[in-house]
């Protein structure tokens, strides 16, 4: 009798090789989307306190003005709290403006306060800025 040889085809082999470069790309695209995500949180988180840092430049205008009697000027614009509120440079610009009403003079006080990580340069991905205005009526 003679005996035969069977041959094989080695379909396995490329199927494994398949197999391991399609998990090897999709591992890849999982670890950038991880990443990805991770920076936007914390962006967000940044940008809430930028929101926050911003809020409190315009409660101390708002605070700087009620402390003051009636028809006070406006604290020096541009003022740059003196501390650092979270990381975060805060500036706050006031304009008063003067109305009469009624015979009675009605002070406006228009308050923007701007909020940024100043250390950053505008345009990258670390920088955050928030801008917050209010209005205030004292007579």
């Amino acid at each position: 009798m003679k005996s035969q040889r069977l041959v094989q085809g080695g379909f396995a082999a490329i199927a494994a090789i398949f197999l391991v470069v399609v998990l090897a790309a999709l591992g890849a695209f999982m670890l950038t989307f991880s990443n990805t995500q991770q920076l936007t949180s914390a962006q967000d988180v940044q940008g809430t306190r930028a929101y926050w840092a911003a809020r409190a430049g315009l409660e101390w205008g708002t605070g700087f003005v009620n402390a003051q009697p009636a028809g006070a000027a406006c604290p020096p614009s541009p003022t740059v709290l003196p501390a650092l509120v979270g990381g975060f440079t805060v500036v706050v610009n006031c304009v008063r403006l003067n109305y009469l009403e009624g015979g009675a003079n009605v002070n406006i006080y228009q308050f923007t306060s701007l909020a940024d990580n100043r250390p950053a340069a505008p345009g990258s991905l670390s920088f955050i800025e928030r801008s917050l205005s209010a209005s205030m009526e004292r007579n």
